[in-house]
């Protein structure tokens, strides 16, 4: 009789460990093998802020383009610093209450994106 009983719980543990590993295997398979962690700490302009601007502002606010985007540029850290000081760049792509929601017409950046504009902003928004 506890043979009978030791092979259904051997049987189940195999299983268990055979599918639990098979469930990490697939999650690397389906994030390819990335980090999905973010890390959001020591925000850098260079490496972490101009790539986000580059991605979702630039069409509007960058390369020369101002037309449509009332007036403001955010092409390059001088015209960027203004609006990180004033509180509008955090504002803006937060959707907070009182400002225009950035990207216009869009759904707001990642909360990765956000906040490691947070972290630079919060850090001083350096020119690194």
């Amino acid at each position: 009789m506890k043979k009978t009983v030791l092979i259904p719980v051997s049987a189940f543990l195999l299983a268990v460990v055979v599918l639990a590993s098979c469930a990490k295997e697939n999650e690397q398979t389906l994030s390819g093998g990335l980090n999905l962690v973010c890390d959001s700490t020591n925000s850098k302009y260079t490496a972490n802020i101009l790539p986000i601007l580059q991605a979702n502002c630039y069409s509007c606010h960058g390369n020369g383009s101002t037309g449509g985007s009332g007036g403001i540029s955010l092409d390059g850290y001088a015209n960027l610093k203004p609006w990180a000081a004033n509180g509008f760049l955090v504002g803006n792509v937060t959707h907070a209450p009182g400002f225009v929601g950035m990207p216009f017409g869009l759904p707001k950046l990642s909360d990765c994106d956000i906040n490691k504009i947070l972290s630079w902003v919060n850090h001083g928004a350096l020119n690194n």
